[in-house]
């Protein structure tokens, strides 16, 4: 099923709001998103005729198990992302505003090896030299000597 970025957004925000406080209302959305709460109406709408959540008016609202899925990989490919851009220490606040734009634009693939590659870092030994070394080279713009004794 092919969804706009708009979409993709509200199924997110439902997902991760529910996850949150296990129920999610209009206002909660309109919030989440920064629009007003009357455009979230419209969209719910949209999406219930699309069989992506349960929505009637003036009551909550929430995912169908079709909707609950895709809402689920949205916010995994964005938590990936924002996860790898802070790996390469960009600053919280411009990693989440970037997972945000990229989570649309990039094919599963991509996010699949990029999945990979954040679990891969996340689980190796504590302080690997290769980050310390970058971390370094962001700073100093040098690349610090490594012991490639094997």
């Amino acid at each position: 099923m092919d969804l706009t970025q708009t979409e993709e957004d509200y199924l997110e925000a439902i997902y991760s709001i529910i996850k949150e406080k296990g129920y999610v209302r209009v206002k909660d959305i309109a919030e989440e998103l920064g629009v007003r709460p009357p455009s979230v109406s419209e969209m719910l709408a949209k999406l219930r005729d699309k069989e992506l959540v349960k929505y009637e008016k003036y009551s909550g609202t929430t995912l169908t198990k079709r909707g609950e899925k895709i809402g689920r990989s949205i916010k995994t490919r964005h938590n990936t992302l924002k996860r790898l851009l802070q790996i390469i220490l960009v600053p919280e606040d411009i990693a989440e505003k970037n997972a945000c734009d990229m989570e649309h634009h990039l094919d599963p693939k991509t996010i699949e090896q990029l999945t990979k590659f954040v679990q891969f870092v996340e689980r190796a030994p504590p302080n690997p030299k290769w980050l310390e070394h970058f971390e370094i080279y962001c700073k100093t713009g040098d690349v610090p000597e490594c012991d490639r004794k094997g």
